[in-house]
């Protein structure tokens, strides 16, 4: 099949623009990919190293909250909590629109796609209202900078990162050999090793077994994230001994390079290639990929040692991921009438967060005016939509992320939530509504199906033919 630049910008970027130009060949792409990152400079966000509110500043006033509890600081010291409090949920609101401005504005949409892909593969969820604006920090700092190298040094940042090891209680494993295991009466915790084989690398049906578990588990031992001190590794909470995963023997002294060994092996082991290739060519592709694909990628992540780059360009290169894919999947409109045909090549539903990104790009609603939402505008036309549509911000259900197939989306209420979204919210963003008869064409392209252009021409009003074309099963797939 043939490069398709509208087909490139749904299924591999956030949306067709009126203001950016699609792809013109996959060249492009993979150059804009490693050229400079220009969302993230238009719309910074910090790295968890330097984000504040930081817990270390949260724990402290937590701390002194406790010691003034009936003294005269007690007022003083509830006001200085409740103020970081609200610059932590303030803060979290500056980084949602942050993430939907860059989608909104970017020349290259597969470089947002993909940050948005592996925060999910590494998913976090912040464990108390404390930390819930340093999740996306958490991105910025382990994912965004390893879209382009190798998956072993993205597996590194995000295994070993303050936010996973809090997530997955890992700062809580000790050896139950080691002085603190002992000295503390503390044990194993199995969840950083049991993600870490299960979604993160070998997959759910890799070959491991329960004791390889627990030697990762115990491999594991020594990382910790101490609020008051950053990362840190602490031999002294390490199982003393040497432990064998998957065959391996690694070494018994405790030491941080020993983990980024195991790590390394993991990110090379063909059951790793299988399953990541299998996720990429599901979330780009189909639900059903072509075995070819999945093999193609598997491959060429093999032949390079784990080059994220390379395994792009093996996506571009082959065949079936510009195929169409006939998959019927029905997403009701709200008027009657017959119902839209697919975007050509195209069978995936875009998860809410990727629905209400592309709309917004797709009707060229000024960043600035995202940008200046106030935390309750937000919540009545963005956040709190998403949450009807079944997606909240940064609150995934589990460690394996959001669902891939079409039917975790394609729900009563979740489809209820896009008309509504799609027949209200555009007009309260925009002064100006674009003619319904043009924005057809803005949004699927110049192969718009012709029910999706009849409905919108035969829409009573200017705001219900938009919500038309927002709400067809044409927008809502990729």
């Amino acid at each position: 099949m043939p490069f398709d630049p509208t087909l490139a910008a749904i299924r591999f970027g956030t949306g067709l623009s009126p203001r950016h130009a699609p792809p013109r060949d996959a060249g492009a792409m993979l150059a804009a990919l490693v050229g400079p990152d220009g969302a993230a400079q238009a719309h910074p966000i910090a790295p968890f190293s330097t984000a504040a509110p930081s817990l270390r500043a949260f724990r402290s006033l937590s701390r002194a909250r406790r010691a003034a509890l009936g003294t005269p600081q007690e007022a003083a010291a509830e006001a200085a909590f409740q103020e970081i409090r609200l610059r932590a949920r303030d803060q979290r609101t500056v980084h949602f629109h942050a993430t939907l401005a860059r989608g909104i504005m970017t020349p290259d949409g597969f470089r947002e796609r993909l940050a948005l892909f592996w925060a999910d593969h590494f998913t976090v969820r912040a464990r108390n209202a404390f930390g819930g604006h340093l999740v996306a920090p958490y991105v910025e700092e382990a994912i965004r900078p390893h879209l382009t190298g190798r998956f072993a040094d993205m597996l590194r940042a995000a295994a070993t990162h303050p936010m996973m090891l809090d997530y997955l209680d890992q700062s809580r494993s000790m050896g139950p050999n080691s002085p603190a295991g002992q000295r503390q009466g503390r044990g194993l915790n199995e969840n950083l090793a049991r993600e870490l084989l299960e979604l993160h690398t070998l997959g759910v049906d890799g070959p491991y077994g329960q004791g390889d578990v627990r030697q990762l588990a115990a491999l594991l031992t020594g990382l910790v994230h101490d609020p008051d001190a950053g990362f840190d590794y602490r031999p002294r909470m390490a199982e003393p001994g040497a432990e064998t995963v998957l065959g391996t023997t690694y070494s018994a002294r405790a030491e941080l390079a020993t983990v980024h060994a195991a790590l390394d092996d993991l990110a090379a082991h063909p059951a790793t290639a299988a399953h990541l290739a299998r996720k990429i060519a599901v979330h780009f592709v189909s639900d059903d990929p072509d075995p070819g694909l999945v093999a193609a990628l598997r491959d060429r992540y093999l032949a390079t040692g784990g080059d994220l780059m390379a395994v792009y360009a093996a996506l571009f290169d082959h065949p079936a991921a510009w195929a169409p894919v006939p998959v019927p999947v029905p997403v009701p409109v709200p008027v009657p009438g017959p119902v839209p045909g697919p975007v050509p090549g195209s069978a995936k539903v875009k998860p809410p967060f990727a629905y209400v990104q592309s709309a917004l790009r797709a009707l060229d609603v000024p960043v600035a005016r995202i940008v200046a939402l106030d935390l309750a505008a937000s919540r009545r036309w963005l956040m709190g939509p998403l949450t009807v549509m079944g997606q909240s911000w940064e609150e995934p259900p589990g460690p394996d992320g959001w669902p891939e197939e079409a039917e975790a989306w394609v729900t009563p209420q979740g489809m209820a939530g896009r008309i509504g979204w799609a027949m209200d919210v555009p007009g309260a963003l925009l002064e100006t509504l674009p003619d319904p008869r043009d924005f057809v064409r803005t949004a699927l392209g110049e192969a718009a199906p012709e029910a999706v252009r009849f409905a919108a021409r035969a829409a009573e009003s200017v705001a219900e033919g938009i919500g038309v074309i927002l709400s067809s099963p044409a927008f809502n797939r990729r």
